[in-house]
């Protein structure tokens, strides 16, 4: 995606090991499966960057093209896209999340 947008958000994937596109902020959540996936980040004590996408059209739609998923929010690791609120619930749950989390090198407090 070689538009400005895209390449915004090209940049956050490439710089933040654990990016986040949500509605609202990790402090104010403007939506109830972005503030589960807050929550979900905060237990494991993983480090993150979230954008906002509310306060941003422009990223609100990018984000979608972006990743060729429908909905908000978007967990990426390492630049991988990994899911979206249902994804990253399963994965929590299963011990999945944190598994990838290690083998990509994320220190999380929960480790």
């Amino acid at each position: 995606m070689s538009t400005p947008v895209g390449q915004r958000i090209q940049a956050l994937v490439e710089e933040n090991p654990v990016m986040l596109f949500m509605k609202g902020t990790p402090d104010f959540p403007q939506c109830g499966f972005s503030a589960r996936v807050v929550q979900v980040l905060n237990h494991l004590g993983v480090p993150f960057k979230a954008e906002n996408v509310l306060a941003d059209p422009e990223m609100r739609e990018g984000i979608k093209i972006f990743s060729d998923w429908p909905t908000i929010p978007q967990l990426y690791v390492k630049g991988e896209f990994i899911g979206g609120c249902d994804i990253i619930m399963e994965m929590a749950q299963s011990g999945e999340l944190q598994t990838l989390l290690k083998e990509k090198g994320i220190a999380s407090a929960a480790a």
